[in-house]
């Protein structure tokens, strides 16, 4: 049996259900068979029988049980929830953390393509400015900023230098190491994975590039990276004006490196709306969720898009290890 691709259902109160009853009735039988859910069984069940969705749900302990089976295999967290769409917000944080603990510690008995985490609040993970990204790069003890996320389809990538941080300590954490070690990462995926030298485009961080002037961070940090990638022979251009590079001209890159989050991701998003999923590389397995949040004013309304975790599960079945 081919390695397996791990689901986490993600924050109960969100439309996580929906979206993964939604891409399940499109999965061929194939594709089903290598799909493991780590969630609680009576409360996908209860939701789905809220949705009105009918499924068959198996209840397994293991990544070696009902292999064979093209039902809906859920590795369940025995957790009590008393109501499925308003679950208290401690207990919906020890569910995320134990499913995302449990996946990390499948995903490293090599058993799996790939985890997919489904929307998650960030106010679960009980950290301030950690997102799903910091918390897998943490307990994968990947240092130095090795580990990038990007935002990604067939026809582009952006990846944000800093994450979950506050615009004002932007310029604080961007370093010309921070910046190299992001490239190396991105570099040396789309060589292994998709056999191309990338053709990265490195935005500035202020407007205009702040005129390069001496004292910008363009001058100290970005430049410096970028003449350093150079003569590592990686194929960067930069700093690029991010103002007018999501006219036209991103269509020179295979990706686009911002400073800062929404630099890049709004643009993108602006774009290509839900044709896009979120990787993490760098880790010791390749980490997807979809390019959405949990979208809590959508639960139980039935117009949730889930084209984005269908992307996600066929990204993993197609890229990962």
């Amino acid at each position: 049996m081919k390695k397996k691709i791990l689901i986490i259902s993600g924050d109960p109160n969100s439309i996580n259900s929906e979206v993964i009853y939604k891409s399940w009735k499109k999965l061929d039988n194939k594709l089903r068979k290598k799909i493991y859910y780590v969630s609680n069984f009576n409360l996908l069940s209860s939701q789905f029988k809220k949705l009105k969705y009918n499924i068959r749900l198996l209840k397994v302990d293991s990544l070696k049980e009902k292999e064979d089976d093209n039902g809906f295999k859920i590795i369940n967290l025995d957790l009590n929830f008393t109501n499925p769409f308003n679950v208290k917000k401690k207990d919906a944080s020890k569910f995320v953390k134990r499913s995302l603990s449990l996946a990390h510690k499948l995903a490293l008995n090599n058993e799996v393509n790939g985890i997919i985490n489904c929307p998650i609040s960030k106010k679960l993970l009980n950290k301030k400015n950690m997102g799903v990204t910091e918390l897998l790069a943490s307990k994968c003890k990947v240092k130095n900023g090795y580990e990038a996320m990007i935002i990604r389809n067939k026809n582009l990538s952006v990846c944000p230098v800093s994450t979950h941080i506050d615009i004002k300590n932007v310029s604080k954490k961007i370093s010309t190491k921070l910046i190299i070690n992001k490239i190396k990462t991105i570099n040396k995926w789309f060589k292994e994975k998709i056999n191309i030298k990338p053709k990265i485009g490195i935005l500035g961080l202020n407007p205009h590039n702040a005129e390069f002037r001496n004292n910008s961070e363009e001058k100290k940090i970005i430049i410096p990276a970028i003449k350093r990638m150079k003569k590592l022979n990686l194929n960067v251009t930069g700093p690029l004006v991010a103002d007018t590079i999501f006219i036209k001209d991103y269509k020179k890159f295979d990706v686009i490196l911002g400073m800062y989050h929404d630099q890049v991701l709004a643009p993108f998003k602006s774009l290509f709306k839900f044709d896009a999923i979120n990787v993490t590389l760098g880790l010791k397995y390749i980490r997807v969720s979809p390019d959405h949040g949990v979208a809590l004013e959508l639960i139980k309304k039935n117009k949730a898009n889930a084209q984005s975790l269908l992307e996600c599960i066929n990204f993993v079945n197609k890229f990962g290890k």
